[in-house]
């Protein structure tokens, strides 16, 4: 039913081929598009995270330890606590 294909990578521009496998396993998942990036390609974008830079990062005061809280978003309601890593995997574990 399915054949490979060769298809070019819109990043890179390199021929990879699209197996009948995985347009089968495409068309189980109700993929209707077939894939535009090679392995590599599709790998570095998936590692590389969105905007490809390094995560920012915010500081704030721990309302546990007082210590410096580094966040992956910027606190918005002062009255909400915010937790270091430590803390905050404390905070977990006890429920």
């Amino acid at each position: 039913m399915f054949e490979d294909k060769t298809l070019i990578c819109k990043d890179c521009g390199n021929e990879f081929i699209f197996t009948a496998g995985e347009q089968e396993f495409y068309a189980e998942k109700g993929f209707e598009n077939e894939p535009g990036r090679c392995k590599n390609c599709r790998d570095s974008r998936k590692h590389s995270g969105r905007g490809g830079g390094e995560r920012e990062t915010y500081e704030a005061t721990c309302s546990a330890c007082g210590g410096v809280a580094r966040l992956p978003f910027k606190p918005r309601d002062e009255g909400r606590p915010v937790y270091c890593s430590e803390c905050f995997a404390r905070q977990k574990e006890n429920g």
